[in-house]
């Protein structure tokens, strides 16, 4: 087949490599702009343009695709028989999606209609979905509303961050492209709702539609008073962004565990040992009695155990601004944490106030 391909980040990248690999013939490749990114602020090409590039394909890059009917007509001129969309970062309109006469098919990190929109992995690893998936959809004017052709679900690990739900997310979308494709051909050109008919397509349910809304910076940093498996989703969620403060410097939080007793059969060995321990201020099946964001206890090797706002949660990772990311001893040395230190921003007189989020209502 004839495809025009649209993506911006790495995780579209497998997805183009699988189609080259095929013996699909990629007619073009559209991407976002170049932007200035990294501490230098150098202008730096999309990875799946550069990737474009190695491959000796043509690459497009439309500042905003609906407002500019040039590079439209420069797109059909190629003829493609289908577009492939996979995380391309702008809304196709309705004149390039009438395009391609099979059709403009979306390769989507989620199991539709939940969390249709633009962070659908990180949002799912927020909310502590235990599943999400990929959808080959059908695409249409509206953000993420079209019909599946294709659906597979996969499982969410506890311990699993958005890196690496992505990658796996985008092995499993550039397979299903290929599962999809010499359906998609077989059915054959014609008005589109006898083309989807022919396919089988499953339309989406009006009930049980979630957005992926876009993250803003206020998402990425630690609010203590949380139970520790919401700051736990957040920091897997938004990794590896989610941070909060030592002292008078920034510390992203890079890996963390919950020590919720009914989870301990999903934690680390080391984790799990630490879960039903007394801390100090405690009473047995009592919440630590201390501050949110207090380091309750030091493991060497392993990490800080801080207070929250239900049960623990132990910081295995970490990286201080500038400074190179690290794990266990190495993090407990960079940091210099002892026991009765605190991270976060909000002062000692302002947290003295906030009452304590039971385990049995905080950490479901």
């Amino acid at each position: 087949m004839k495809i025009l391909f649209w993506g911006t980040p790495a995780y579209a990248v497998p997805s183009l490599d699988a189609l080259v690999a095929a013996g699909h013939t990629l007619v073009g490749v559209v991407s976002q702009p170049d932007r200035r990114r990294g501490r230098g602020k150098a202008l730096m090409a999309s990875p799946v343009k550069a990737r474009a590039l190695e491959l000796g394909l043509p690459v497009f890059t439309p500042e905003r695709i609906r407002r500019e009917p040039a590079i439209q007509a420069e797109l059909a001129a190629l003829g493609a028989d289908a577009s492939v969309v996979v995380a391309f970062g702008q809304i196709l309109p309705p004149e390039v999606l009438a395009q391609p006469p099979l059709g403009c098919w979306n390769g989507h990190g989620s199991l539709l209609p939940r969390w249709r929109g633009a962070a659908p992995i990180q949002w799912s690893l927020i909310e502590g979905d235990s599943h999400t998936g990929v959808g080959i959809m059908a695409m249409e004017p509206g953000l993420d509303t079209g019909p599946v052709l294709l659906e597979r679900p996969i499982p969410i690990g506890l311990l699993e961050n958005a890196g690496q739900l992505a990658g796996r997310l985008a092995a499993l979308t550039a397979e299903l492209l290929l599962e999809a494709l010499p359906r998609i051909e077989a059915a054959g050109p014609g008005p589109e709702a006898e083309r989807l008919a022919r396919l089988g397509v499953r339309r989406q349910s009006e009930e049980g539609v979630t957005h992926a809304r876009l993250l803003t910076k206020e998402d990425f940093q630690i609010d203590w008073r949380q139970p520790a498996l919401t700051i736990h989703r957040r920091v897997m969620g938004l990794h590896p962004g989610a941070y909060t403060s030592w002292g008078e410097e920034r510390l992203r939080l890079l890996a963390t565990e919950p020590l919720v007793q009914r989870l301990a059969d999903q934690l680390s060995p080391e984790a799990a040992a630490l879960c039903g321990r007394n801390w100090p201020g405690q009473q047995a099946g009592e919440p630590p009695a201390a501050l949110p964001g207090r380091v309750l206890a030091v493991e060497p090797g392993v990490g800080a155990v801080l207070a929250t706002g239900g049960c623990p949660l132990l910081l295995r990772q970490g990286q201080l601004a500038g400074r190179a990311a690290c794990a266990g001893r190495a993090l407990l040395q960079q940091l210099g944490l002892r026991p009765g230190d605190h991270l976060g921003a909000m002062s000692r007189s302002v947290l003295s106030g906030v009452p304590h989020v039971s385990d049995a209502g905080g950490d479901r």
